[in-house]
């Protein structure tokens, strides 16, 4: 059974109001739109969750618009009516399911009927799209959210963001798909074998003023010392809410244990 949930902040803001909930068994979603004492007064974010946990895989769309919220529901609502093209992808063998699942993306954006929909919104907004099966991870990055994935041995080398956090790109009024050569950046990682804490950001977290959450170390700092991400998400949001953060902040956080060998250098082996 695929557990669901779409939201966008146009329904409703969460300005001065933090909620953390989960999402099937294991995704946990926090969000906060901002303090009004800072000025803040609508909240553009929005998120996409699906997820089966007897099929063992998750899906996770992220969006941070501007100007209105209008372009998150455009992606959100044309996601949702290809339902059944994803759902068909997640089935596909690992060997070809990413490059298809980006193949697919791809052919949405710039359908002419997606492009048309797109200048009739005001606005554009940002766009992750995170996809768990199996021992990989992959994504699919249009701006600036971002993607973290947490482990001891990545945390030994320094490793934590996963995807390049890139400007000036969009989906919507102004988009960076209505071009000749569309703007984006996509990957797949191997979770490591043990615990893997797969993280998703938009960017009201990062840059809250009087905080080091820029450096995505301290972000999983703040998980140490929790018995669960809920925990850990809320303590994130209520920090950013008592530094009288002004941007929005939706957070997308689970953990994976993969029981599978990882890749090793062959002089450890």
């Amino acid at each position: 059974m695929v557990n669901k949930l779409s939201w966008v902040g146009s329904k409703k803001h969460f300005v001065d109001e933090i909620s953390v909930m989960t999402v099937g068994e294991k995704i946990v979603l926090g969000r906060f739109g901002g303090n009004s004492s800072a000025g803040q007064y609508k909240n553009e974010d929005g998120c996409l969750i699906w997820c089966d946990d007897k099929l063992d895989w998750e899906f996770v769309i992220l969006l941070d618009a501007h100007f209105t919220a209008e372009s998150a529901e455009l992606v959100i609502s044309t996601i949702e009516k290809n339902e059944q093209r994803f759902l068909d992808t997640f089935t596909f063998p690992v060997k070809e399911l990413f490059a298809s699942l980006s193949d697919l993306v791809l052919d949405i954006f710039q359908s002419e009927s997606f492009i048309q929909e797109c200048e009739n919104v005001q606005g554009e907004t940002a766009c992750l799209f995170a996809f768990r099966k199996d021992k990989y991870l992959w994504w699919f990055s249009i701006g600036d959210c971002l993607l973290l994935l947490h482990h001891s041995e990545l945390e030994q080398l320094g490793e934590y963001q996963q995807n390049q956090r890139s400007f000036y790109e969009w989906v919507g009024k102004e988009s960076t798909f209505h071009k000749d050569v569309p703007c984006y950046s996509t990957g797949v990682k191997e979770l490591r074998t043990g615990e893997n804490h797969i993280f998703m950001t938009t960017d009201g977290l990062v840059e809250c003023p009087n905080t080091s959450y820029s450096e995505s170390k301290n972000i999983y700092r703040v998980f140490q010392d929790v018995d669960t991400c809920a925990v850990g998400v809320r303590k994130l949001l209520e920090d950013i809410q008592l530094k009288n953060v002004r941007d929005s902040t939706t957070v997308v956080s689970w953990i994976i244990q993969n029981d599978k060998v990882a890749t090793i250098p062959s002089d450890l082996k």
